[in-house]
């Protein structure tokens, strides 16, 4: 992998922030000293992320809004789950059912598409919250408490592990990019896997054959030599039992990446890990572990297959501009006078970071799995792409 952006074009981090990270590294390289001197990408990863309190997502560090270190969707701009909520309050009318939400974030998308359906008259009995981070948790809890009256607060239910069964709409905005993954490169004649061991100046890289199963997913790929790139088994379980719960309803999943066949273009040999730091995007996982964000993207076709292989059907496909423009984010956005400029022109700039090609609008997709479902779903009315996964 690369690691061209160097250590010091980025922010420093504090003192205490600094340790915080010594004390994750410390604890990795205590996993890789005990597992033989190597570690996979992916177990590397799940510590970086999630180690109990040391782990980005599970530590105490703002990760999210202008002092974090990325912006998602419902940060960006309320018209996201003001759309979205059109798409919701679809699903809800067909099943009956509830919204299970996976990884919440700050609890900014769930307390507005709470007063939508509120105010649609649309709502759910519970919201059911999976949230595997104690921090986020909190953090959710205390957006929630701010921003719902208490009739809808009570109606917030925190998991601690997916339920057995469900109904109702299965909710993931940038999930599936944050599950570890397995790196492997290709030679002439073999396919290693890249994991992590411990040299002179910290972790690096170092290669090892191929396990099996990564064997069998990697050889239909069709990959050129010299060729490094990602696999994630996490997301496909994830789907896997997703779909294996789910008796009436559908999983939607929004997120960034790309269909099987552009995934693995030959021209994108370097693969997409990516590590997201003070709104700085490099591609180095090793520096400040435990202080900044890695993701990867996501390969859809494996998702839609995941989802298909266990009984769901493929309902919906397409970019995040065009599933918001077939909620209606236009009519949304319509709601403001454009002679109130003071709530108008931030919103309309809102709108384009979320629609354009150049921003979020092409990069990001949107997915649905469903079962039992009698009808189209709104967010795929036009320009589905499910034909190209």
């Amino acid at each position: 992998m690369n690691t061209s952006l160097p250590q010091a074009t980025l922010p420093e981090p504090s003192a205490e922030a600094l340790v915080h990270s010594q004390r994750l590294t410390e604890l990795i390289q205590s996993e890789i000293e005990t597992a033989g001197g190597w570690i996979d990408f992916a177990h590397f990863m799940h510590l970086a992320l999630y180690a109990p309190s040391l782990g980005y997502y599970s530590g105490g560090s703002k990760k999210f809004g202008k002092a974090g270190d990325f912006v998602t969707a419902p940060e960006i701009s309320p018209l996201f789950a003001q759309t979205l909520a059109k798409q919701v309050q679809q699903v809800l009318a067909l099943t009956q059912g509830d919204v299970l939400e996976l990884g919440a974030g700050t609890g900014k998308l769930a307390a507005t598409l709470l007063l939508e359906l509120q105010q649609a008259e649309q709502l759910s009995e519970h919201y059911y919250i999976l949230e595997v981070s104690a921090y986020l948790r909190d953090l959710q809890r205390e957006t929630l408490q701010s921003e719902l009256p208490a009739e809808l607060f009570e109606r917030v239910i925190w998991l601690d592990t997916l339920p057995e069964t469900f109904n109702g709409l299965i909710l993931g905005n940038e999930v599936l990019d944050a599950l570890p993954v397995h790196i492997i490169k290709t030679h002439d004649d073999s396919i290693e896997e890249l994991g992590v061991s411990i040299g002179a100046d910290g972790f690096e890289w170092k290669t090892k054959v191929l396990k099996p199963d990564l064997q069998t997913v990697a050889s239909k790929l069709s990959l050129t030599s010299d060729y490094t790139t990602e696999i994630c088994p996490a997301a496909t379980g994830l789907i896997t039992s997703l779909t294996q719960l789910l008796e009436h309803g559908v999983i939607l999943m929004l997120d960034y990446g790309f269909p099987q066949r552009e995934y693995y273009h030959p021209q994108r040999a370097q693969g997409t890990l990516m590590c997201h730091y003070r709104h700085y995007a490099h591609d180095n996982p090793f520096l400040y572990v435990g202080l900044q964000d890695i993701t990867a993207h996501v390969d859809f076709t494996a998702i839609a297959e995941a989802g298909m292989t266990n009984g769901a059907e493929l309902l919906g496909y397409a970019n995040q501009a065009q599933f918001l423009i077939n909620c209606g984010i236009t009519d949304v956005l319509s709601q403001v006078s454009p002679e109130n400029m003071l709530e108008y022109v931030p919103l309309a700039s809102q709108a384009q970071k979320l629609l354009s090609p150049a921003e979020m609008g092409e990069l990001f997709k949107v997915i649905a799995l469903g079962k039992g479902i009698s009808e189209g779903l709104l967010g795929f009315s036009r320009g589905d792409r499910s034909h190209t996964l």
